[in-house]
């Protein structure tokens, strides 16, 4: 299969970060990608000589254009998106947010909008109900992931294993 701009990411390219828990002790689950991906995507799709990219402040926002050099009609191809600030390292994440946005616009990773919603159930040894927030014997980091595709590159399967091996979370469209 030829690699193309959007062609589904691998799941060992996709990361899976808590976004929030409810009351009940539910974790809502986020899939994303990061800038190396997209990075990787365009120097396997291109080559790196033949992409780039650029930021400008804009109206106090900074954004991020990725060129693409179309050698059909020899010029610069361009597209571009806004970041916001990270939490943590508020310029890089708003550069890399940017990028990131900007990419999602050329293909890259745009089938993670088509994941279903991760809700998974912690276990009471997961989540402390005090604090409303997850423990560290919630590793998710050590789950494993799977992810199939159609031949449209439409999400078919999810589904993920606790790092004891216990499935936590599936998805499939062909059961359905």
């Amino acid at each position: 299969m030829e690699l193309k701009l959007n062609t589904p990411l691998k799941i060992d390219e996709i990361d899976f970060r808590v976004q929030s828990v409810n009351k009940g002790g539910y974790a809502t689950i986020l899939a994303y990608k990061d800038a190396r991906v997209d990075m990787n995507r365009l120097d396997a799709v291109y080559g790196v000589e033949y992409w780039q990219k650029k930021y400008d402040l804009i109206d106090g926002h900074l954004f991020c254009s990725i060129g693409i050099y179309n050698k059909a009609i020899n010029q610069w191809v361009w597209k571009q998106d806004v970041g916001t600030e990270s939490n943590t390292e508020k310029e890089k994440g708003e550069a890399s947010d940017a990028s990131k946005r900007a990419c999602f616009n050329i293909g890259i990773g745009r089938e993670l909008y088509d994941y279903p919603l991760i809700q998974v159930k912690l276990t009471d040894a997961e989540f402390d109900k005090a604090t409303g927030k997850p423990t560290f014997a919630f590793k998710l980091k050590e789950w494993v992931w799977c992810s199939e595709f159609n031949d449209k590159g439409k999400l078919v399967l999810l589904a993920a294993k606790d790092n004891l091996g216990v499935v936590r979370f599936k998805y499939d469209i062909r059961t359905k």
